[in-house]
């Protein structure tokens, strides 16, 4: 695979394989992160004469009724206020491109084509063919994507010609701080609500790290395998997890910390408690980190996920704290996950830490693992180029 800052790609039909799969709050976006990170690539492409196509999911689509609330005419508006663009609106129908005079277009939802049968998430290599028929060439620059094998994150590559985009040469130079890490004491922090999804992750990245902070609701799990009364807060229920939290905590105890402080909703109040004090029917909501020393000691920090329900004033408190401790440490710190991208966003940090990710399920695959799912099939499929 050849970088595109290597290439020199000019005068052609560039399929550019985007995530626009960005957050959406009463209508609105309210993380644009993903969408300005992309403008690099856009922009260089064009201005080196290409025909610019950009795919991108948005979404889960799984039903007719999914489209509705899953179209990517969102991002298509605010993109016009940075590029001359076109909106095509079925992905199954790019023949309108061919007789446009226009430079760039951004197609609908790729996702779209999983109904009435996947094909899109299925890595359904006639849908690739035949996006592919209308370029020269094939740019990912889909980061966040990069831990699915899709038609348009990897099927593509059999077609096409592919180059590695401005946004995923930054990701993995960066994430390989972590990769390659020789510096120590190396932290992880790892929050957010599921731990069905991160379990993996964590047992992976304990046989890297020197100390791991758990905080968030993955928490709550692994006080209740402990014993401890987490009342009626998120915990996981799958019996291969409690069985991998039990294995963890049996064998890496040494290295796992986590803060005894929360805010809990009871009887309609916020109340601070310490773990002791938890009841019944008690929902914790926020996880008051308090591990400065640890902070300020470390060399190279990975935070992954969030506190608690940071989006609401009265549970900002585990978060913004956490945040604050970070920024003031001299260690590499590493943000990835879109939570906690957006938490730094959020609170005005996004200028404070070595790199923010845009990747969430891509960034811990690839931290943990060295690997990224498309980036495998490419090497393994992709036409020379």
């Amino acid at each position: 695979m050849k970088y595109l800052s290597e290439a020199n790609l000019q005068n052609k039909s560039v399929i550019l394989r985007c995530d626009f799969n960005v957050p959406v709050k009463d209508g609105n976006i309210s993380d644009y992160s993903k969408i300005t990170k992309s403008l690099d690539t856009i922009k260089y492409l064009l201005d080196n004469n290409n025909k610019v196509i950009i795919l991108s999911h948005f979404g889960r689509v799984k039903t007719e009724e999914d489209k509705n609330k899953n179209s990517l005419k969102i991002v298509y508006e605010y993109l016009r206020k940075y590029l001359d663009l076109d909106f095509v609106s079925n992905p199954l129908d790019l023949s309108d491109i061919n007789n446009s005079s226009k430079k760039c277009f951004l197609v609908e939802n790729t996702r779209y084509t999983d109904i009435p049968e996947k094909r899109e998430s299925a890595n359904d290599l006639e849908l690739a063919k035949y996006w592919a028929s209308f370029a020269d060439a094939f740019v990912i620059d889909a980061f966040a994507s990069l831990h699915r094998v899709h038609a348009s994150t990897a099927g593509l590559s059999k077609y096409l010609p592919t180059y590695l985009g401005f946004l995923v040469e930054k990701e993995l130079k960066n994430l390989d701080i972590l990769i390659q890490n020789n510096d120590h004491p190396f932290l992880v922090i790892m929050g957010g609500a599921k731990i069905d999804d991160k379990i993996k992750i964590i047992a992976g990245m304990l046989q890297k790290c020197d100390k791991l902070i758990l905080t968030g609701g993955i928490l709550n799990t692994f006080l209740k395998v402990k014993g401890y009364n987490v009342g009626n807060s998120l915990v996981s229920t799958d019996e291969e997890v409690l069985a991998s939290v039990k294995n963890i905590l049996n064998n890496h105890s040494d290295k796992l910390i986590y803060s005894d402080n929360f805010i809990v909703k009871r009887d309609n109040e916020n109340i601070k408690v310490n773990l002791d004090e938890i009841k019944d029917n008690d929902i914790i909501y926020d996880n008051l980190v308090n591990e400065k020393d640890i902070i300020d000691n470390a060399k190279v920090i990975f935070l992954n996920g969030t506190c608690g329900k940071y989006e609401e004033e009265c549970y900002k408190d585990g978060m913004s704290n956490l945040l604050n401790d970070l920024s003031n440490s001299n260690a590499k710190v590493i943000v990835g996950g879109g939570d906690s991208v957006s938490a730094v966003n959020v609170f005005g940090y996004q200028d404070k830490f070595t790199y923010l990710s845009s990747g969430g399920g891509a960034t811990l695959e690839y931290v943990a693992n060295g690997k990224l799912k498309a980036l495998e099939y490419i090497k393994e499929n992709e036409l020379s180029n």
